[in-house]
């Protein structure tokens, strides 16, 4: 079994052949030109003309969510299940990369870069945003359950980990260990296309190959789009909540533009010198400011959240599951199939990074960290933020929101929970 596992495929295709340079930039073609020609018509017609892209846009993914609701859940559902099997299984014990491959990382180095891979804007976005909306009921309940109630604040908290757990990071794992497996032990291409070659053979060199690959850059595109939109607008209104700085669309793109400029040094420096201390600087500061919300929230509320957060959410994850006779069937397309979707647009990008960064792993380390080392620090962030935000809530603390405020809240609700806890104005960081 090793020893065929790290065979490579015969293939008369030599890696790199169709490439070509622009810009002192190594390229694929036709990839990267369709691609790129995609992305600039989409852009310039959502500029042209916003208002007409915002309601098809929203037309076809609504339409999406209602009629592959059952395609979504069901995917997700089956991933978790394959994984737990490779876990278990005798191919549990292949190495990625072969019999004598080494890890290119210290263990710390790669959890930091998990966690970085999947995660940033989304729990700084969401930590406090989603327990809250599922709390008051902004956009229905988790299983229809009655909003501002005990059993909200549970679901709460066990609906926000369903979406940051199991489920998603077995979308990420999947993609990734397929991506890792066909590069470092068949010898082919770190892209999408190549884990098709079991299917398509040789066409995968071809124009099948490549329509794979521009839809894995189109569904990265939209799946970016969505992150650092909601991120710019946290930030922005971040910055106006402590320095006064206009919430405005051109703070935001000033952002937008800031982050792209230091993802591009980060790669540009490559792994060991951009990504890696990337990485371990945004693990040493997401630690610290846990920490310091820990501390300066409802302490013991927290930690016995943790646990309480923990048990909710395997105790309702069989409910959360299912997609038939829900009673909460339209928050369910909302949020759950929408959630599903959001991590699939994602999984290209993030499994071809997680994939690159586990060689020397064997396929059961690599699944074991990656579906249980994210959602450990999903769930220390979600509960210390969630259940802050829940506290302050229920006990009519601060600045949070009832359900009758527009849910342009969400964007300044880390702030605002920070603010609540009466901190000295310099501190309020988060």
């Amino acid at each position: 079994m090793n020893s065929s596992s790290s065979s490579h495929y015969d293939i008369e295709y030599e890696l790199g052949q169709d490439n070509v340079e622009i810009l002192g930039m190594d390229v694929h073609n036709p990839v990267f030109g369709i691609s790129a020609l995609l992305i600039i018509i989409f852009v310039a017609g959502t500029i042209m003309f916003p208002e007409l892209a915002n309601n098809y846009l929203g037309a076809v993914k609504h339409w999406c969510l209602v009629n592959f609701d059952w395609f979504f859940m069901g995917s997700a559902n089956i991933l978790v299940l394959f994984c737990l099997f490779l876990v278990f299984s005798r191919f549990g014990k292949i190495r990625l990369g072969g019999e004598s491959a080494k890890p290119d990382f210290n263990r710390i180095s790669w959890f930091s870069m998990l966690f970085a891979a999947g995660m940033g804007i989304g729990l700084m976005f969401w930590g406090v945003a989603e327990p809250m909306a599922y709390f008051s009921g902004w956009g229905g309940t988790p299983l229809a359950v009655e909003a501002w109630s005990p059993e909200a604040a549970e679901l709460a908290m066990a609906a926000t980990l369903y979406h940051w757990g199991l489920h998603a990071w077995a979308i990420y794992a999947i993609v990734a260990l397929s991506l890792a497996f066909f590069c470092f032990n068949k010898g082919m291409p770190l892209t999408i296309r190549s884990a098709f070659y079991p299917l398509l053979g040789d066409r995968i060199w071809g124009w099948w190959g490549h329509l794979i690959d521009i839809m894995a850059v189109m569904a990265t595109i939209f799946g970016l789009a969505t992150s650092l939109g909601m991120g710019a607008a946290q930030a922005s209104s971040g910055l106006n909540f402590l320095f006064g700085i206009p919430d405005a669309l051109n703070t935001q793109i000033a952002i937008v533009v800031g982050v792209t400029f230091l993802a591009i040094i980060s790669v540009v420096r490559g792994l060991d010198g951009g990504v890696k201390i990337l990485s371990n600087v945004n693990m040493v500061l997401a630690l610290l400011l846990l920490i310091f919300v820990a501390i300066t929230g409802p302490t013991l509320a927290i930690f016995k959240g943790v646990f309480s957060s923990a048990g909710g959410y395997f105790s309702n994850l069989l409910p959360l599951s299912v997609w038939n006779d829900r009673p909460d069937e339209t928050w369910m397309q909302d949020w759950t199939v929408f959630y599903w979707a959001w991590w699939i647009s994602w999984s290209p990008f993030v499994g071809m990074f997680i994939a690159r960064i586990s060689r020397g792993r064997t396929i059961r380390e690599f699944l074991i960290a990656v579906l249980l080392i994210p959602p450990f620090v999903t769930l220390l962030w979600m509960s210390s933020f969630g259940i802050s935000a829940l506290e302050q809530a229920q006990n009519g603390v601060g600045h949070l929101p009832t359900a009758s405020v527009p849910p342009v809240w969400r964007h300044s609700k880390c702030w605002k929970i920070c603010h609540s806890m009466k901190l000295p104005p310099d501190w309020v960081f988060c």
